[in-house]
């Protein structure tokens, strides 16, 4: 059992949660300070990044700065389309570590279904990518692979096509964007779920309801977000380049939205999506 904290993959590896997540982006900039003090006084352990983001080599000075020993963190980058296939997937796995200043990833992710490779079909391509995939992990150059944005349909071909099962799936999750279905695919197959966008790029925060929650519970609009996603079992990437923004966004495990209010959340599911929508990609 992986213990409180933690979230246990399918390959007994243990995935840190939500109160020790920091996630980064290509949109917001990127903060030094919001990172070394995430990590020196908030207790993060978990940085998720991707080399679409542009900011692997700053997180290398980060995370030296810190002070935190590597051993400690669960670090987190992605496979971006331009790299995939067999040989450039390797590659771009190598160059990501040398970019961080590490010599492996706790978690690595093909960071998007569609592979844009002219003459190839997208499954064609995202099978060589997960068979590199798949060596890097034997190799021990990845500690646990997985997939982000991919839905059932792209799992399942996955699971026809290759050997290992993913660990984790990082796909959009807020309030208005609640897969169900694909979470609960996702658990049948011991796959960690891990949302993104937990407070919808901020379009959450402004609705009457959670506003309405966070002063019933005293609390802001962004724990009642936070808070909602862990009690549905997700493991949550919220992302900040402020240090007290931050510190908001872990200050969620002292209080626990009732189950009638969990479902008044849930019930806010529209479909829209605040990032990329993969439901196009064959």
């Amino acid at each position: 059992m992986a213990q409180p904290g933690t979230v246990q993959c399918n390959n007994d590896f243990k995935l840190p949660g939500i109160q020790q997540s920091k996630g980064t982006s290509h949109q917001g900039g990127y903060s030094h300070a919001a990172v070394v003090h995430a990590l020196q006084k908030c207790g993060i352990r978990h940085i998720d990044t991707a080399k679409r983001y542009g900011c692997e080599s700053l997180l290398q000075r980060a995370i030296r700065e810190s002070g935190v020993k590597r051993e400690d963190l669960w670090i987190t980058t992605k496979l971006w389309h331009s790299d995939y296939g067999y040989e450039s997937t390797k590659k771009a796995c190598l160059e990501s570590c040398e970019r961080l200043g590490v010599e492996y990833l706790d978690l690595y992710l093909i960071h998007w279904p569609d592979a844009q490779v002219p003459g190839k079909s997208n499954r064609e391509v995202r099978a060589e990518t997960w068979s590199a995939m798949e060596e890097l992990y034997e190799k021990g150059l990845c500690k646990s692979i997985g997939v982000s944005n991919f839905l059932i349909s792209h799992l399942e071909q996955l699971k026809e096509d290759c050997v290992i099962t993913p660990h984790v799936n990082q796909v959009e999750y807020h309030p208005f964007q609640r897969p169900q279905e694909l979470v609960d695919y996702c658990r049948s197959r011991d796959i960690v779920f891990e949302g993104y966008c937990p407070l919808a790029k901020g379009e959450a925060l402004s609705h009457p309801t959670v506003i309405q929650l966070a002063r019933k519970y005293s609390r802001t609009p962004a724990q009642i977000c936070i808070r909602w996603s862990i009690q549905n079992g997700i493991v949550t990437i919220p992302k900040s380049t402020k240090a007290e923004r931050i510190e908001e966004n872990c200050k969620v495990f002292d209080f626990t939205i009732a189950e009638d209010d969990v479902e008044i959340l849930n019930g806010m599911h529209d479909g829209r999506h605040v990032s990329w929508d993969p439901s196009f990609i064959v």
